[in-house]
């Protein structure tokens, strides 16, 4: 990890996050004041589909698998601070550094998941939260939730583009978790390492 990266982790594990309503993505009502967003999609049947979707999402499979880096790179643990990194191709540095702390997880028969807080720095204030859970047919489903409004002023100025990318993304997670399950998808780990090399402009 790079010095700069280092400082910007420093800084951001001793922040509080941004927004007062830590850990509504838990609930079933989002707070006001924010744009709400749920989406769902059918993975499959049975706990042995519930358990590839949720310890892929555990282990940021969702943004690892929408091009995204994670640093430093652990499954998601209550609490812990992570910066996640854009990794773009034919570009030796990436242009945008998220702190996020994740708030809070889950891992219980029926509901594997977390959900991640926004700290300063990071151009939104709010929460994501994803969550693969089994109902009581056995029917394996797996939900992004979100609230947020823009919180920097060049997210601001680019709403209807910074709009934009946070479907796009949201999509990506939904597309990344229905390939891990249906087997198309890289392990977490193997992801990490090969998005930090890329970010890095090295090789996996």
């Amino acid at each position: 990890m790079s010095a700069t990266l280092l400082r910007r982790l420093t800084a951001a594990r001793a922040a509080a996050p941004n927004y007062p309503e830590v850990g509504a993505t838990r609930g079933a009502r989002l707070p006001a004041g924010y744009a709400h967003l749920r989406r769902r999609i059918h993975l499959g049947h049975g706990p042995e589909v519930l358990e590839r979707a949720g310890r892929y999402v555990l282990g940021w499979g969702c943004q690892l698998g929408s091009g995204f880096a994670v640093h430093p790179y652990a499954p998601a643990e209550e609490g812990a601070t992570v910066l996640l990194r854009l990794a773009l191709p034919r570009l030796r540095r990436p242009q945008l550094v998220i702190p996020c702390r994740v708030v809070w997880t889950v891992d219980e028969p029926d509901r594997i998941g977390f959900g991640y807080g926004t700290l300063p720095g990071h151009p939104e204030c709010g929460e994501e939260a994803f969550l693969v859970s089994m109902d009581a047919d056995g029917e394996v489903w797996f939900e992004v939730t979100a609230f947020a409004r823009l919180a920097a002023w060049y997210a601001r100025l680019g709403r209807p583009v910074s709009v934009l990318c946070q479907y796009l993304a949201i999509e990506s997670y939904l597309t990344s978790v229905a390939r891990a399950v249906a087997g198309g998808a890289a392990a977490p780990a193997a992801d990490a390492r090969a998005t930090a090399a890329r970010a890095a402009g090295g090789r996996a």
